[in-house]
Formats: structure tokens, sequence, C-alpha cells
């Protein structure tokens, strides 16, 4: 009896997926969804698809299916994008289409559908407008918000100051003067890197990071409005959310890389020494002066690759795209690391290398192929602020510090600890030893 029973479960699961696979046959190709590896029920392409490192494994998968195909996680299946071509087309040249949010389980839970990052519903563009907006009153691209960079600058400098060239781990330096650049925007105020309840706010927004991989005004009047309080202070969280763990990780993973190729950090310094001096602050307008330093900043993001996948996007109705129909409401994987690690618009993409960003007179190169911050409607609502911020504070440091490694260069490991949402770089300590 138990023999027979083992039979009949095997013979259950056998034609329970030989049903899914002709489902999904008769579900993909021209004219339907996108091609991709056959899915198991209930499980998907777990086979096929890595959670540990989405992006490498992704790339794989378009090798075989192309630059637009299906795959399958657990039920849902999500249409991929994968290469520049077609992540423009869909993100900025047909952006309405592909505006909206895609399902993630950590927003439901913590945001509730409200807010500005997670959010997908008819109220999300109007609080989005608003928040742009509001930044821009309070100085974002200005020159009131390049001082408080500048100040909170002073402050970091302060706090490396004290390590007297001992080892530590830069973590929490970084995330503390980030986040603080934020409350003194939306507050008014900064924070000591001792405060309690700014060290609880810091933990949590990690926390959250992790997992991934101000009372602005109500119109009490109308109960429909999207500035309620609960909708503000989600949209107050995603703020500093999105403009502290991802630029401080930004600069974490930057400093990691000038230890791991100290030639680098020399030549950054040289040009710091040359255009600003040691007498005054860095400030926005040396960046044009600079484009090596600048160079060193674009390859730093082009490389870490911070946000591979992007945030999942979704189709806001029935989609034809390229020869495939995506219905309504289908998850969009837009893989920003397939643009930005492109070998045909930077040469060798694996290897860190400025020289990506830089003519052949040394002159700084734009490329189209940079969009670590998306683009289209969902691109990073604080793209601006993030940009002066990683440019001020690593030359800021470079004008004050040569960082060390506690080991050989040659030693120390560059490759991302978690590779899903977001590539995390390794825990790590350095030397700052005064100019």
């Amino acid at each position: 009896m138990e023999l027979l029973g083992a039979v009949t479960v095997v013979l259950l699961i056998c034609i329970a997926c030989l049903l899914s696979i002709t489902a999904w046959k008769g579900r993909s190709g021209k004219g339907k969804m996108p091609p991709g590896p056959a899915p198991l029920p209930i499980l998907g392409n777990v086979l096929q698809v890595k959670p540990k490192n989405l992006a490498q494994t992704l790339q794989k998968l378009s090798e075989e299916y192309g630059p637009v195909f299906t795959v399958h996680l657990g039920s849902d299946p999500v249409v991929v994008l994968h290469g520049h071509d077609v992540v423009k087309e869909a993100l900025v040249d047909r952006a309405d289409e592909f505006a909206g949010r895609g399902h993630m389980p950590i927003g439901d839970r913590a945001n509730n559908g409200l807010g500005i990052i997670f959010s997908n519903n008819k109220e999300w563009l109007e609080v989005r407008r608003f928040a742009l907006s509001t930044l821009r009153n309070f100085g974002m691209g200005k020159r009131s918000i390049e001082e408080r960079i500048q100040e909170e600058s002073e402050h970091l400098l302060e706090e490396i100051n004290k390590t007297k060239g001992a080892p530590f781990d830069p973590t929490f330096m970084l995330s503390c003067a980030v986040s603080n650049v934020i409350c003194s925007t939306i507050f008014g105020k900064r924070y000591d890197y001792k405060d309690k309840r700014f060290l609880g706010l810091m933990k949590n927004m990690s926390n959250i990071f992790d997992m991934m991989n101000s009372y602005w005004g109500q119109e009490k009047e109308n109960p429909n409005s999207s500035f309620h309080m609960k909708n503000l202070i989600t949209s107050t969280f995603d703020l500093f959310i999105a403009g502290t763990e991802t630029t401080s990780t930004t600069l974490r993973y930057g400093l990691l890389l000038l230890l791991k190729y100290p030639k680098i950090q020399e030549k950054v310094q040289e040009e710091i020494d040359r255009v600003v001096g040691r007498s005054r602050k860095p400030c926005v307008a040396d960046r044009t002066q600079m484009p090596y330093t600048d160079a060193v900043v674009h390859e730093i993001q082009r490389f870490i690759s911070l946000i591979p996948l992007a945030l999942p996007h979704t189709v806001t109705k029935d989609t034809c795209f390229r020869e495939y129909l995506i219905p309504k409401g289908t998850t969009i994987y837009p893989v920003l690391s397939s643009v930005l690690h492109d070998s045909k618009e930077f040469p060798n993409p694996n290897e860190f290398n400025p020289g990506h960003f830089l003519n052949e007179n040394g002159t700084f190169r734009k490329s189209e192929f940079f969009m670590p911050f998306s683009a289209g409607k969902r691109i990073c609502l604080g793209e601006g602020l993030a940009r002066m911020e990683i440019f001020l504070v690593l030359a800021t440091i470079l004008q004050n510090f040569i960082l060390k490694p506690v080991a050989d260069p040659q030693e120390l490991s560059i490759t991302p600890t978690l590779s899903g949402t977001g590539n995390i770089p390794p825990v790590y300590q350095l030397c700052a030893l005064p100019r």
C-alpha cells in the first residue's frame, strides 16, 4: 500500500508538471507572453533562478531566450528586460505603460501601499510631484543643499579624526553623515552621531535595506486627498531610506574600491590638490574641472550596480512590446546591471576602470548607459542630491586623508556579500591617515 501511495504521488506530480508546461507553452511565443524556461507547479523557475545572484542568473537566461523573456518566481510570471535598448524602450520611450510599481512583499508590509517607493496607486504621482517640488524648494540642486552637505562633511571629518589612524569600519559614520543631510533638509536640524533616537532610525533603515536585499500639510476638507498623515509619514520615511542607505552604501563601496586600487586614490588626490587645494572645501562647481574624480565617482556607481534589477515595475495596461503581449499587472524586471555592464559600451565591464568615463584627451565622457538611478517616471527622486553627496563626501575625505587598508590591497575582496535586490559590499576596516 505504501509503495502504491508513493507511485500515486509521483504520477500526480508528473501530471501536474506536464499540465504546467503545456499551459506555459500555450501562453508564450509571438503574440503572447515572452519565452522563458518551463516553470514547475507552484515552485516556478526555482531551479533556474538563484535568488542570491539574480543578475548573473538572468544574464545567462538572456543568452538563451533573448533580451525579453519570462521567468516564474513561484507561480507569478515576471518579464525580464535585459540590455540597454529594451530597458530604455520600456522605461523611457514608453514610460507611461511601464510606470507601475511591481509587487514587493516588504513594501506591502511596511508601507501598506502608501508613500513613494513601493506605492502603486493613483495618488502616487501626485505625492511624488509634491515631494520633488518640496525638495527643490528646500534646495536640492541649489547652493543651500550643497552647504548642508559641506557642513555635515566637516562633522564626518571630526569623527574620522577621532580614530587617530587606527583601523575602523566606516559603515556607521557614513550612514550617520548621509542621513543627517536628509534630517537637516526635512527637519531643519542634524543629530549627534550618538543620539539614541537617531541611532534607532539608522538601525531600522539598515534592516529594511538588508531585507530587501515632517508634517508637510493636510487638506482636511478633502478625505480623498493623497496628503493625509499616514501617507505623508510613509513618504517621509521613503525619502529617509532611499536617501540614506543607497548613498551611504555607495560611499562605503567606493572607499573599499579606493583601498583596493591605491593608485586611483592617488590620482584623485593629485587632482583635488591641483583644483581645490587644501585651504577650502570642495564644491559642486569644482566637478567640471575635475574630470578624473568625476569619472571615478561614475565608475564606482557603474561597477557596483547597487540596485542591479532596479525595483520591480509593472505594466499599467495590456501592452504590446516588441513581438509579445504583456498582460496588465505583470511584474517587470528592468535589469540595470545589464546596461551598466554592457561590454560594447564599457570594455571589460567587470573591471573597475575610471577610463570608462574618460575620453582619450582626459576629458569626462558622458554615457547614456549610465543609469544607476533607473530611468523614466520611476527614476530615483533624489538622484541630484545623491550625485552631489557622493562627489562632495568622497572629495572631502580624500582631500584630508590617505586611506590605507588593514590587509594587502590584493587580498581585499570587492565581491558583494549579498547580490539580490541590492549589492552589499563585504565588511572591511580602513585606516585614515591625515595628509
